[in-house]
């Protein structure tokens, strides 16, 4: 990488080179949740997403309106939230998303806050880099022994039990 020819930004001002039509991420969670509520029954509702997410049942209900417009969610007033297929294809890869940052802090040993800085990495993070750190912990869980050999090196480099 040329570092004369590459142009930096705020983590804002990369958010705004983002498509205008790109989701927020509190659009982003609210999808992640309702997918995860979603996936035994093929529906959730407002009461259960807002209880999942400690907000208002009002703020929810905003927000999945919001999401409907967008054409990821099927809503009417007081029914039940099902997905389009865009919205169930965007709420898988959230999931998933969500899942391999989780996976990949908990084999480099973070012990605590791991739900909180999955949630600070994964709205910030390029697909291909999701790909990626998937592979990784695809590679180090099918290679027990490099795994081993990673949690020696950090139990001596930092000095912490793994």
């Amino acid at each position: 990488m040329d570092r004369d020819k590459v142009k930096f930004y705020t983590i804002r001002g990369y958010a705004l080179l983002r498509r205008e039509d790109a989701l927020t991420p509190s659009m982003e969670d609210y999808l992640e949740m309702a997918y995860r509520l979603s996936r035994d029954r093929g529906f959730t509702r407002i009461g259960d997403l807002a209880c999942s997410l400690n907000v208002q049942p009002s703020s929810a209900s905003k927000m999945v309106r919001k999401l409907t417009e967008m054409d990821y969610l099927k809503y009417e007033k007081y029914g039940v939230i099902e997905f389009t297929s865009r919205g169930r294809e965007l709420g898988n890869y959230l999931l998933q998303r969500h899942e391999a940052i989780e996976e990949f802090l908990m084999l480099i040993g973070v012990k605590e806050g791991i739900l909180e800085e999955t949630e600070k990495i994964e709205h910030n993070i390029r697909e291909e880099t999701v790909d990626r750190i998937k592979t990784l912990v695809e590679f180090m869980r099918k290679n027990q022994k490099r795994l081993l050999e990673f949690k020696e090196f950090l139990e001596k480099r930092l000095n912490i039990p793994t």
